[in-house]
């Protein structure tokens, strides 16, 4: 049902994926959202049978690869989620290819600890403050002006709350925490996404499983569906995002791997891919 249901998938067990191609032939990889990732039935199969990429594998890498390499101008990148210690490195990379990046999410206040704002008592990532404000000095960030939040403490989530979210500048009080982008932000990233070439994106302006802080990923959501841009949606909750306000068939590409695509971003190769590259027939190449 589930190769993960047994310890030696991810521990890539070599026992284990001897198991894994006992009796087959050929071996395709498919699997996109898991080709980051060093388990067993990514790395093994390789090894011992004549492997090749499959089609749809094949076209998330070259659609995600042509974005870095080729785009049409101007390029905006649009990164989002919780923890800025995950995309620091694509945040990073993308600085140096796209006209402008447009942070969102939690990872907002860690800039704006930077920019010396208060924070209140939203998530910040003390430790890579520094590193914000290295990529402020670019130029191209382009960050939230306002913010909803609510009261430390105070419930949120899929299953929403009972307090109203409360809107604030560019400061927020000891007391209270961020959890979305606010309206103000919201309209300038959809009009800087509105005259956009390609636009990349990959995670949510805020808690968008709560009715209350979906205004920032909706509003953001609504302008790529409406541009004329190359769109890519970098997967996880971004095509989360997408597919609850009913837009997945409004945008170019969707991705089927959140960390996978990220990865693929960053490095330019996956270990699954390498490990294709590597199969005796290399039919991969």
């Amino acid at each position: 049902e589930n190769l993960r249901f047994d310890p030696g998938e991810e521990s890539n067990d070599e026992e284990y994926g001897r198991l894994l191609v006992k009796g087959f032939d050929y071996y395709v990889n498919e699997a996109f959202g898991v080709s980051h990732r060093s388990h067993a039935s990514v790395m093994a199969p390789p090894q011992y049978l004549d492997s090749a990429a499959g089609p749809n594998l094949l076209l998330e890498v070259t659609t995600l690869l042509s974005v870095l390499d080729a785009p049409r101008h101007p390029f905006v990148a649009v990164v989002g989620g919780a923890k800025v210690a995950d995309k620091l490195a694509i945040i990073t990379r993308l600085v140096e290819r796209a006209d402008q990046v447009i942070i969102g999410g939690a990872m907002t206040f860690t800039f704006w600890r930077a920019m010396g704002h208060a924070v209140g008592d939203s998530m910040v990532d003390d430790s890579k403050v520094a590193a914000c404000k290295e990529l402020l000095a670019s130029g191209k960030i382009v960050l939230a002006d306002d913010a909803l939040g609510l009261a430390s403490g105070a419930s949120f989530g899929p299953g929403g709350g009972v307090d109203e979210a409360r809107l604030f500048g560019s400061d927020i009080e000891d007391g209270w925490m961020g959890l979305d982008i606010g309206p103000s932000s919201a309209q300038r990233f959809a009009e800087i996404i509105s005259v956009a070439g390609t636009i990349l994106w990959n995670g949510p302006m805020g808690v968008f499983e709560d009715p209350r802080f979906e205004m920032g990923t909706k509003v953001l959501a609504h302008a790529v569906a409406s541009s004329d841009a190359v769109s890519v949606i970098g997967g996880g909750d971004s095509s989360a995002a997408l597919a609850k306000f009913a837009l997945c068939d409004q945008v170019g590409f969707i991705s089927t791997g959140g960390g996978a695509s990220l990865e693929l971003l960053e490095f330019g190769d996956l270990v699954g891919l390498r490990a294709l590259r590597d199969c005796p027939w290399n039919r991969a190449s």
